[in-house]
């Protein structure tokens, strides 16, 4: 859980035995209802809304899936590069600017939702524990939610935050795929030595899908991913 906060009180979701952790990382869990739909495509991609409150969410059974990691790790990157719209999410070089929960319709089928990045320093604490309640409360209850892209940057070795979000995602049963973001800033040789040391530092069964919004590496592996649990 974020920051070491508590557990999520009644109604929301249960946790899952400690030994069944392994199956819900990198190609999500295997009970996923399709298998990887190779070829899938993002034809749409709209921002449907921007939310301050929990209780403001869309209602309805539309599936959603949501994006997190630490700030200035690369989700608003993400978004515009596998959906093919330049400025769709809105980059930014000042950590901690997303302090909302975003949501883009895909496809008219689909939510992807961007929460707010955690582990920015500079916020002052009020703001930091009404980010960290807000997204603990959608993970936890979001019934329309199908699965999580936890992002890390690949030059970084993971840190407690990113530990904490990895196994507090599996304790509750949600769907996990980890996605390495800028690996246009290492080379080849260096790709592999940092997702090696993520994979050892998260105790990943099989390696972290290598993702670049600047050169589209990982682009077709986690749309194929994505379309897993649509």
């Amino acid at each position: 859980m974020l920051n070491g906060g508590r557990k999520a009180e009644g109604g929301g979701r249960k946790p899952q035995n400690e030994a069944t952790h392994g199956d819900n990382t990198k190609g999500w869990q295997k009970d996923c209802p399709l298998a990887p739909l190779a070829g899938y495509k993002i034809k749409k991609a709209e921002l449907e809304g921007i939310y301050v409150d929990i209780n403001q969410l869309p209602a309805g059974n539309i599936p959603e899936i949501a994006l997190a990691g630490r700030s200035n790790v690369g989700k608003s990157s993400l978004i515009n590069k596998i959906c093919n719209r330049k400025n769709l999410a809105k980059s930014s070089s000042t950590p901690g600017k997303t302090r909302t929960i975003n949501y883009y319709l895909i496809n008219d089928q689909w939510f992807m939702v961007d929460l707010p990045g955690y582990g920015y320093a500079r916020v002052s604490q009020k703001e930091k524990a009404r980010w960290k309640k807000m997204v603990e409360a959608y993970i936890s209850k979001r019934e329309q939610l199908r699965g999580v892209i936890q992002l890390l940057d690949i030059r970084h070795e993971p840190g407690e935050n990113d530990i904490l979000m990895k196994d507090w995602l599996l304790h509750l049963q949600i769907p996990l795929l980890i996605v390495a973001t800028k690996a246009d800033k290492l080379s080849r040789g260096a790709r592999m030595k940092q997702i090696a040391i993520i994979r050892k530092t998260l105790d990943l069964p099989e390696m972290p899908l290598v993702f670049s919004a600047q050169s589209g590496d990982g682009v077709e592996e986690l749309t194929a991913a994505l379309a897993e649990l649509l």
